[in-house]
């Protein structure tokens, strides 16, 4: 039996007028790669950034390893679920900080890069290995985690090598080739020691053969360090070449959700992407 890892359920995200998600609910399982898709606009990174903690959403939860991390049910949402309390009308909100969800093991990359440009490529990553630090500012002061130090930048020297990036570890962010820096927000990212990546647009402005290399990265990082996976991408050859499962968002609702080859033969993901035919 798959053990899930992370559960939306009935999320919604509204903007004033504007509902840039509506009632969406997913679950990935431990292992998976799973993909978002949907044209621009369908609402794939507000989504990602409700699960992350960027966004409270306007009504729904997320759930991350068995506890409920994200949660928002306004009064009156939740009637049936918790009928015979204050009268069948409950009001229940979590609200973990993107740090806060971090450090529970999930990480994320954006769609516009965002490295540190003016630091190296070692530095980029040391900064994400502070986030489970346990230094304070005395130990810091009197230089008592020198141990803790060594250790953090010994793990960064190893995740540099295992990801191809040893030979530009010193190298300014900003000088790297526009690949090799996605490859670096990633390396960032699995500093954090995650249990779940998200990754949104990781080819966004790549060549085809820097999608080809990208596709392979992804698989090597999710097998090398027992990772799940879950990416919005608009390449579909990477999304049907890598997915286990996919999910379709189109105006915010999700309108489909299967296996790569479901997903290429649904009617209404067809649609949603080339637009509907009018009769002459």
């Amino acid at each position: 039996m798959s053990e899930n890892l992370l559960h939306v359920e009935n999320v919604t995200m509204q903007f004033g007028g504007v509902v840039a998600v509506n009632n969406f609910s997913m679950d990935i399982n431990k292992g998976e790669i799973v993909a978002l898709i949907g044209p621009n606009g369908a609402g794939k990174t507000t989504a990602f950034n409700v699960i992350t903690g960027v966004y409270a959403p306007t009504n729904g939860s997320v759930s991350f390893d068995g506890e409920e991390i994200i949660c928002n049910f306004p009064k009156g949402k939740m009637k049936k679920l918790y009928a015979g309390e204050n009268n069948g009308v409950y009001t229940r909100t979590i609200e973990k900080t993107p740090d806060k969800i971090t450090k529970l093991g999930m990480a994320r990359t954006f769609q516009n890069i965002r490295l540190f440009k003016n630091l190296t490529v070692f530095e980029n990553i040391l900064i994400a290995k502070h986030l489970r630090e346990k230094a304070n500012v005395f130990t810091s002061t009197f230089r008592l985690n020198l141990a803790e130090e060594k250790k953090m930048k010994d793990e960064c020297n190893e995740l540099l090598d295992i990801l191809g990036l040893t030979d530009v570890k010193n190298d300014i962010a900003s000088s790297l080739p526009y690949g090799q820096q996605r490859h670096l927000e990633i390396a960032r990212a699995l500093a954090t020691r995650p249990k779940l990546l998200l990754l949104d647009e990781p080819a966004a402005g790549m060549n085809p053969q820097e999608t080809i290399e990208l596709t392979q990265f992804i698989r090597q990082v999710k097998d090398k360090f027992d990772l799940t996976v879950f990416v919005i991408e608009h390449h579909m050859d990477l999304v049907m070449d890598i997915s286990d499962r996919i999910y379709v968002l189109d105006f915010g609702k999700m309108i489909a959700t299967g296996t790569p080859d479901e997903i290429q033969n649904n009617q209404a993901v067809i649609d949603a992407y080339l637009g509907v035919q009018e009769d002459e």
